[in-house]
C-alpha cells in the first residue's frame, strides 16, 4: 500500500541499500550486512512504502544514546547528552520529495522519542559537500545548529538539534 508506514526489517536489504546508496555523497555508502546492523541497533527505523510491495520512498534510521555505533557523529552527542535520540539518515527517493513523506518520518519518530522519555533529537547535515535541501527541511522542523566539524571522511558537517517539549 503507498504511503503507508513500514517497518525497514520488513524490506528487503538490497532495496534498502539501492535507496541508500543513492544518496551515498549525502549519507554514507551501506552493504547489505550494514545495513542489516544498523536497523538491528536502531531506535526507529520505519520507512514509507513505495508502489509495490517490497519498494521503499523514503527510510529514517535514528538510533538512541546506548547504540553501538562506531560514528564520529553519534559520539559527538554521546559527549553532549545523557540521553537523545540521533538520526543517522533520513532519505527520500528522488522522486518522492516534496510530497511530506520526511515530515511525516520525523514527526513519528518525534512521538516514539517522547514516548520513551527522550529530551532531544539530534543530527547532522553535510555542509561541505553541501546539502542545502536537508538544512532547510531541518531548519523548518525546528533544529538548531549547536556545533561542526571536519570529519575524518573529509566531510564537513553541522550539528544540530531539536529539545522535544
Amino acid at each position: 500500500m503507498p504511503n503507508a508506514l513500514v517497518a525497514l526489517r520488513e524490506i528487503a536489504l538490497t532495496e534498502l541499500c539501492r535507496l541508500n546508496n543513492q544518496f551515498g555523497t549525502e549519507t554514507s555508502l551501506l552493504t547489505e550486512n550494514g545495513m542489516s546492523r544498523l536497523i538491528g541497533m536502531a531506535f526507529y527505523a520505519f520507512g514509507v512504502a513505495g508502489e509495490s510491495a517490497q519498494s521503499i520512498d523514503a527510510m529514517l534510521i535514528a538510533l538512541d544514546q546506548t547504540a553501538p555505533y562506531e560514528n564520529e557523529n553519534l559520539h559527538f552527542f554521546q559527549k553532549r547528552h545523557v540521553q537523545f535520540v540521533y538520526v543517522d539518515r533520513m532519505i527520500t527517493a528522488s522522486h518522492a520529495q516534496r510530497r511530506g513523506l520526511g515530515r511525516s518520518l520525523y514527526e513519528e519518530m518525534f512521538k516514539w522519542a517522547r514516548g520513551a522519555g527522550q529530551p532531544v533529537v539530534c543530527c547532522e547535515v553535510n555542509l561541505d559537500p553541501p546539502n542545502p535541501a536537508s538544512d532547510a527541511f531541518h531548519e523548518r522542523l525546528g533544529f538548531v545548529e549547536v556545533g561542526q566539524a571536519r570529519l575524518r571522511n573529509g566531510k564537513f558537517v553541522r550539528y544540530l538539534e531539536l529539545r522535544l517539549g
